[in-house]
This record gives C-alpha cells, sequence and structure tokens, in this order.
C-alpha cells in the first residue's frame, strides 16, 4: 500500500467531522492543541455543522473529506469524532468509482474504521487512531504522543504484558482492524475485508453485550475471515458488562471459538475507546510476535 508522507513541525492539518456532530468548543479546543503541537491548522468548512445527530448532510460531510483530500496542501487528516454517519459517505464513494485520492494520513477510529477500509481496499494506509475529541480532552497524552511520532515517520515499536489467553506464535502480513460493529456492517459490500491477502485482524467496541460479540465472530468464522487470518490483535471491549449467563467472559469466548486456528493471539491490546488507545497503522505490513513473556507488535 501507499505509505503517506512525513509530517513535519508547520505542515498542515484539516480538521473534518465525517460522522457525528461535535461541540464547537470541543474542535476549537482540539485545533489548539494541534497547533501547540507545531502544526498549522485548518477546520474544514462544514467540521462544525449540524444535521440531526449527524455533522452536517450527507453531502456537506463528503464534500470536506474529498476535499481536504485534493487540497494539495492539507498534508494529513485528522476525524473530530466518530459516532454513526461515515456509511453515508461510502454509499457516494460506491457511485463515484473514479474518485481521486492522494496519499495523505487520515486520522481517526470508532465508526472512521469505515473510512480506513475504503482507504485500504484502494491501497492507502491510515491511521487507527485517537481522535480531535480526545486531544481536546485529555491533551497530548501517551497515545497522542506515538500517534505523532508515527506521523512523522517514527514507528513505534509495542511491547504488551502477557495475557493468559495468549496464543503464542508469530505473523508478518498486513494490518486490517478496528471496530468490530462496524467492520460487520461492512461485510458482503465493496469495503469488506480483502479475501485476497494476508492479514492480521484487531478488534475492539463499545457498549455491546457479549453475546453480541460472539454472534459478530461467528459471522466472520462462518464467512471464512478467521481461517484466513494469519493473527488476531484483541483490544478493548469498553462499557461491555460481562453476561453471567454466557460460558465464559468475552475474552474467554474469543479464545474459545480461534482455539481451531495455529495462529498468534494477542488479547488485551490498549485500542479502542480508552484512553490508552495506541495508534496503528491500518495497511501496514506489521508483524506480531506473541511469546510467554508478552507480544509485541512491529510496523516494517
Amino acid at each position: 500500500m501507499n505509505h503517506p508522507k512525513p509530517l513535519i513541525r508547520g505542515s498542515r492539518i484539516e480538521i473534518i467531522s465525517p460522522s457525528g456532530a461535535m461541540s464547537d468548543e470541543l474542535i476549537d479546543k482540539g485545533a489548539e492543541q494541534l497547533v501547540a503541537l507545531g502544526y498549522h491548522v485548518t477546520i474544514a468548512h462544514h467540521a462544525k455543522s449540524k444535521f440531526g445527530r449527524f455533522a452536517g448532510t450527507t453531502q456537506q460531510r463528503t464534500e470536506d473529506f474529498l476535499q481536504a483530500f485534493a487540497n494539495e496542501n492539507v498534508d494529513a487528516i485528522w476525524c473530530s469524532r466518530g459516532g454513526y454517519g461515515c456509511a453515508h459517505l461510502l454509499e457516494v464513494f460506491e457511485k463515484e468509482t473514479d474518485l481521486q485520492l492522494a496519499d495523505k494520513w487520515l486520522i481517526g477510529y470508532s465508526d472512521i474504521t469505515a473510512l480506513h477500509a475504503y482507504l485500504n481496499n484502494r491501497g492507502i494506509q491510515s491511521l487507527h487512531a485517537p481522535m480531535l475529541k480526545h486531544l481536546a480532552e485529555e491533551g497530548n497524552d501517551t497515545a497522542i504522543a506515538y500517534t505523532q511520532k508515527i506521523l512523522s515517520g517514527e514507528y513505534p515499536h509495542y511491547t504488551i504484558d502477557a495475557h493468559p489467553l495468549n496464543k503464542l506464535g508469530k505473523a508478518t502480513a498486513t494490518l486490517r482492524g478496528g471496530n468490530l460493529s462496524v467492520l460487520l456492517s461492512l461485510r458482503g459490500t465493496p469495503f469488506d475485508l480483502p479475501a485476497d491477502t494476508d492479514i492480521i485482524l484487531f478488534i475492539e467496541d463499545i457498549a455491546e453485550q457479549p453475546y453480541h460479540i460472539e454472534r459478530m465472530l461467528y459471522n466472520l468464522k462462518l464467512g471464512g475471515v478467521l481461517s484466513r487470518i494469519k493473527g488476531l490483535i484483541v483490544g478493548q471491549f469498553s462499557d461491555c458488562p460481562e453476561d453471567t449467563s454466557m460460558p465464559g467472559t468475552i475474552y474467554e469466548s474469543i479464545a474459545s471459538l480461534m482455539d481451531e486456528y495455529n495462529i498468534p493471539l494477542c488479547f488485551n491490546f490498549p485500542v479502542g475507546h480508552v484512553k490508552d488507545n495506541y495508534p496503528l497503522i491500518c495497511g501496514a505490513k506489521t508483524q506480531l510476535e506473541v511469546t510467554n513473556n508478552g507480544a509485541t507488535v512491529s510496523f516494517l
């Protein structure tokens, strides 16, 4: 996949809101934080728009997305927040198959998983990382520091503590994934996970019942996805209370379902709707190694 160029001090970042609406105050505060990090910041024309729960109409949000990619003076695009709404943009993209997109970083997660899937399937890497809302509320914390390193071309090497449900092994493949619910909503569409590419999959989610999570994973199993992946990184499932009527915890259910596959499994990776939401490069060649001492994730 094409790798976006590194950012330097003074690079221009455009803020867009392709999904849910966010308060003007948080957008302005997040923009101030980006300026403090050394970037030149602009806010897309419709980023502060409101259309019900959405940040503007589908046309407005699509226009901001496409103009940010087309503007040669914009070096990276930072999403304000997730929520729901990126599916509206995908419907437009499916009809406009001749869209020309420059290789530049798109930064976000949660509902932005849909846009990562779109860009990755077009051969452009993207960054699953904290959004502007996180930056406005948390400031320049560890997750933002890692994100800035990746944007500057310095790839982190993550080392994660061992977990009792980990499965040992080593794999090298293209990293894909994101929010499990969004990934499932793309099944059977042109934006689905590729069937012809070796991938390491990472998943996370929020506010889902444990049996919903298992059902989604069974979709991936019955659809042949889990038998094709080379490794699995299991992130955080926030606001997902355990169900004592299930045979095991969410993590235990995932481990049981994956038991038949001889691939490395990494549990409790810091990615998802949590403060320590470590950035992951979607579409990058990645090595996952799980040992008795823990797990490492490296971008190659």
